[in-house]
């Protein structure tokens, strides 16, 4: 369930804040953005787009590895296009307060990259867009954006999820192509191999029963070997990653709002979802469930992997939180989505595989044509691999047959990921492309490993729970009231149903509450936001 943005408080902090800072836009060194305020022709093909040089400020969240006027990408890209940009790049943790006030003094930046739907929500969108402080793209990307428009041709869906209620598209997404973690709808759970094969197991569970077998013998069969009853079966962090996969057991593909054969629902008043928290309860109960698992951090789940005491746990790849090698890591099978008599054929959550809110075109630009062109080379297959590994030369090159050959970092980087953040904006942000299998980069083990657990445990099941609709802004206003009481209680009851607060013997009170908060009107503007994106 996604946090909305309530736009009466803050546009009060944002005049607050322009009242002591004074409006204008900054860079991270403090100047101001620069931008050219002539309109020049461009070159409908290939490079420079421009003959006269021209500056476009952008505006974006940072990581802090690197400033962006020292990125080997950016500025090897400068020289291709003769488009120089001017940067504002806060911290990511400031980047939507920065956001806000631009918006609300109106100096805002010519380009606004990778702020994605969090920052740039989809309201946000429609409001400025209707405003005119966005301006519509779909007319710059029919004539001068190619490889754009190939890709909204080609992919309707994809269309249809960034086109506003008003017809127009204000940004473009982020679109997940290459690689198996593009269908992952957040980071799987993961089996520890070693206990596995301490046990003996040599097939994964496939029922809720099953499950529930296999966390008994974790808890009770000593796996980690230590003459100790410290193992625990399941670990989560507020079950915010464990629960998508144990949801879809019950036949819930969303904590929230999801959609069955075009019917849009609220699953946490279903009888499944309470099946789901009855079972939850019950691991909880049995010591399966890490009694923890409410009030722990990231950090100290981390800490339970690199001890060996976890059997059942989530994160983006095991190695994360085990901090075994890649080649370890291996030994650790992807969780197998669960069958049970509340759904007797397995599903699991799929991504829409789309990021959107990455780029938008401002009212302040004066050269929308050369800036829709700047941006479509990366939506490009050879535009994306320049965008994602960088300078040829700085950590890769080609050999004589085209195969792709990585180079070693420079002293004083402990990995080559963290030197590509100094180099490239594609690091650590939304930032928008196409991520396209890279010609001639050949796959390691791991990443064989990776795309054989997912083409086995959840591409053949996989399933978007909702699509990516946009609200009309009284819609999105009346949900904002609607879920500022609603999130809070169901999150707040969920913990109390799995932990025996509160007994489940309330459930119907529980449900009542609910219903009593709207829910109807709240799944009734979904449905309305569904039919449309299906229709269009």
């Amino acid at each position: 369930m996604k946090k909305h943005f309530l736009f009466a408080l803050v546009s009060v902090v944002c005049m607050s804040l322009l009242a002591a800072c004074g409006g204008n836009s900054t860079s991270d060194e403090g100047t101001e953005l620069v931008s050219t305020d002539e309109t020049v022709e461009i070159n409908e093909e290939g490079f420079p787009i421009v003959d006269e040089e021209i500056t476009l400020s952008l505006m974006a969240p940072g990581t802090g590895l690197e400033d962006w006027e020292n990125m080997g990408t950016l500025q090897e890209y400068a020289e291709m296009t003769n488009i120089n940009l001017s940067f504002d790049t806060p911290p990511i943790s400031d980047f939507q307060t920065k956001l806000n006030l631009a918006f609300a003094s109106g100096d805002v930046a010519d380009i606004i990259y990778a702020a994605g739907s969090d920052n740039l929500t989809p309201g946000m969108e429609v409001d400025y867009g209707q405003q005119g402080v966005l301006i519509p793209l779909e007319d710059l990307i029919a004539e001068h954006a190619p490889n754009i428009k190939k890709l909204l041709d080609e992919n309707p869906d994809i269309e249809k999820s960034i086109t506003t209620v008003d017809g127009h598209i204000y940004s473009l997404p982020r679109v997940a192509e290459g690689g198996s973690s593009a269908l992952w709808y957040t980071g799987p759970m993961w089996y520890n191999g070693q206990w596995l094969d301490e046990l003996g197991v040599e097939e994964l569970p496939k029922t809720i029963d099953e499950f529930y077998d296999l966390l008994v013998r974790f808890r009770d069969e000593d796996p980690n070997g230590n003459g100790e009853a410290d193992e625990i079966p399941l670990l989560d962090v507020q079950m915010n990653s464990t629960r998508p996969w144990l949801l879809a057991a019950f036949g819930l593909k969303e904590w929230g709002i999801d959609e069955v054969d075009g019917e849009v629902r609220y699953t946490p008043i279903t009888d499944n979802y309470k099946e789901y928290l009855t079972f939850m309860n019950k691991l909880y109960e049995e010591n399966l469930l890490d009694p923890e698992t409410f009030s722990q951090s990231d950090e100290q789940k981390k800490a339970k992997g690199q001890q060996n005491t976890i059997g059942l746990f989530p994160d983006w790849f095991s190695f994360f939180t085990t901090g075994e090698t890649e080649e370890e890591a291996m030994n650790n099978p992807m969780f197998h989505p669960l069958t049970s008599e509340w759904s007797e054929e397995p599903v699991m959550p799929l991504s829409p595989g789309l990021t959107r809110g990455t780029f938008s075109i401002t009212v302040n630009n004066s050269n929308p044509e050369a800036t829709i062109r700047w941006i479509d080379y990366f939506y490009s297959p050879e535009g994306f691999a320049f965008l994602n590994m960088g300078p040829e030369g700085a950590l890769w090159e080609r050999d004589e047959d085209g195969k792709v050959i990585n180079l070693d970092p420079p002293e004083g980087y402990e990995s080559a990921e963290d030197y590509r953040g100094t180099l490239t904006p594609d690091y650590g942000i939304a930032a928008p492309t196409v991520t396209y299998p890279i010609e001639g980069k050949e796959e390691s083990e791991f990443d064989q490993f990776i795309r054989a657990e997912t083409e086995e445990k959840i591409e053949p099941y996989g399933e978007v729970p909702f699509p990516l609709v946009y609200l009309t802004k009284d819609e999105q206003d009346e949900l904002n009231t609607i879920e500022v009481d609603l999130e809070s209680y169901v999150e707040q009851m969920e913990a109390k149903f799995i932990t025996g607060v509160e007994p489940l013997e309330n459930w119907d009170a529980y449900v009542e509450t609910i219903e009593n908060m709207n829910i109807e009107r709240y799944v009734e503007i979904n449905q309305e936001a569904y039919d449309r994106w299906a229709s269009n």
